[in-house]
């Protein structure tokens, strides 16, 4: 008895293991970016080669099925393909090239080296697909990330293994912003995915905007607009799987995607070209799902992993905050920057606008002490904005609100060290010390003018006479 259930335990292993042989399907019909396919068997996800008379060969991806026939979209022109060429499944799972010789390259959205420096230098590969991490397996958050910019570190202070949301409209600095921290931060490596953006942008912001020194420790996947939507997808899902695989040697990594709003445009139109019907504002329901689907394989591992902290920014079109995808990020996620088109228009940069941004793991993550003061320093902020207007027209009589008065009087010095130079760096350390000046000078109103922040830098320019201030600089 026991020989037999050795045998069939035998046969099953290798039955497992049999790799069934492939069958050729035919291209049956194509409408706009989708492919359809008849005869073959495929499960989705899996990728297929359509093979012209020609010698054309087009990689598919399987995104759906009905009715005997493949739902099939193409990573690349389909130009050339006719009724009735060859559609042949790909056997094995999809699998991306990962290691530590990737620093400093650029890949496309199937991890191809895009920077022309030969061969990757790749250790191991990868599903494209990570496993799910059980939620009671992760660590918590609570040790602080230095990002380099002061209005984060001290105001919105950010933890290891956090999920934030860069909401902002077009020409705010939202890439400017993203390439500070990139070059300033103090996590081990930077995984950046360019996703949706214009060819042209992506050139700069490697080059201007990331640096030589940002470059060096960073790995940056880059899917450019003229991408076709699956594409986009997958160098979405790529960036994220050499984040994972970098989290899981130990590492502290910062994972930049610019922007989440792509991935979900990307995947709208895959979602409406297969037949899915819109929900709201032409998005399908599959767009909801795969946003949290994506956003929570980052994060802290387990006690022996390391971390990936992850900002996306979410273009808010219109600036209209209650966008469809920039409400469900919201919501999703563990804070949130909003950069402000006013404050960008008065040469105000990074344009953060700190009354609308909240980080949601800070107090797990600073002390007593640094929270205090920064909720002191926004009410102080909030109450100079709120009596701006009557401020400006000299509708205010001074003296009638000592808040008011105190406000008015540490207003150039908030507004300075709220803002911050492309090439200027600010450790965590000093923008705690800065905030808790403010906290001092909070706490003694009948004496602020004494106890006034010292500032180093644009705040110290700010406190000068008129005649000896020099111009601050700003980012263009």
């Amino acid at each position: 008895m026991t020989d037999l259930l050795d045998f069939l335990n035998d046969a099953k292993g290798r039955i497992a293991e049999t790799r069934v042989a492939a069958s050729e399907g035919r291209l049956v019909r194509m409408v706009g970016m989708t492919i359809e396919a008849a005869g073959c068997t495929a499960t989705v996800g899996d990728h297929c080669v359509v093979v012209s008379d020609g010698g054309k060969h087009v990689e598919a991806e399987v995104v759906g099925f009905a009715e005997g026939r493949l739902f099939l979209m193409p990573t690349e022109s389909t130009v050339g393909l006719k009724p009735g060429d060859r559609v042949i499944p790909l056997p094995g799972q999809s699998t991306i090239p990962v290691g530590f010789g990737l620093l400093g390259r650029v890949l496309n959205g199937v991890g191809q080296p895009l920077d022309g420096k030969g061969a990757l230098d790749s250790s191991e590969e990868v599903p494209l697909i990570g496993d799910i991490i059980n939620p009671l397996a992760r660590r918590p958050i609570r040790e602080p990330l230095d990002v380099g910019i002061r209005a984060i570190n001290s105001l919105l202070s950010v933890g290891k293994g956090q999920r934030i949301g860069l909401f902002a409209g077009s020409g705010v600095g939202k890439s400017v912003l993203l390439g500070m921290m990139t070059k300033h931060t103090k996590a081990d490596i930077t995984v950046v995915g360019l996703i949706g953006e214009r060819g042209r942008e992506v050139k700069e912001f490697i080059d201007e905007i990331l640096g030589e020194e940002g470059l060096a420790r960073s790995v940056v996947i880059a899917s450019p607009a003229d991408d076709s939507p699956l594409m986009r997808l997958r160098a979405a899902m790529l960036t994220t799987a050499i984040a994972e695989f970098y989290r899981d040697q130990g590492k502290d990594v910062l994972l930049l995607m610019d922007s989440l709003t792509r991935y979900a445009q990307a995947q709208r139109e895959i979602a409406l070209s297969v037949g899915e019907p819109p929900a709201t504002k032409g998005y399908p329901p599959s767009v909801f799902s795969k946003i949290p689907q994506l956003v929570e394989r980052a994060g802290n591992g387990d006690e022996r992993g390391g971390s990936i902290t992850a900002f996306y920014t979410v273009l808010t079109e219109g600036d209209d905050q209650q966008d469809p995808i920039a409400d469900a990020s919201r919501a999703i996620l563990d804070g949130h920057i909003v950069l402000s088109r006013s404050l960008a228009e008065e040469g105000h940069y990074p344009a953060i606008d700190v009354e609308a941004s909240i980080s949601r793991a800070m107090p797990q993550i600073v002390s007593d002490e640094h929270l205090k003061a920064a909720q002191g320093f926004k009410q102080m902020y909030s109450r100079y904005q709120q009596n701006r207007d009557m401020i400006t027209i000299g509708a205010y009589s001074p003296g009638s609100d000592p808040e008011t008065d105190l406000a008015i009087k540490l207003n150039p010095a908030m507004k300075a060290f709220l803002q911050q130079s492309m090439k200027d760096a600010h450790e965590l350390e000093a923008c705690i010390e800065g905030l808790k000046q403010f906290g001092q000078a909070l706490g003694q109103p009948q004496q602020a003018e004494q106890n006034r922040p010292t500032l180093q830098g644009e705040a110290a320019a700010q406190h000068a006479p008129a005649a000896q201030r020099k111009p601050q600089p700003t980012l263009q």
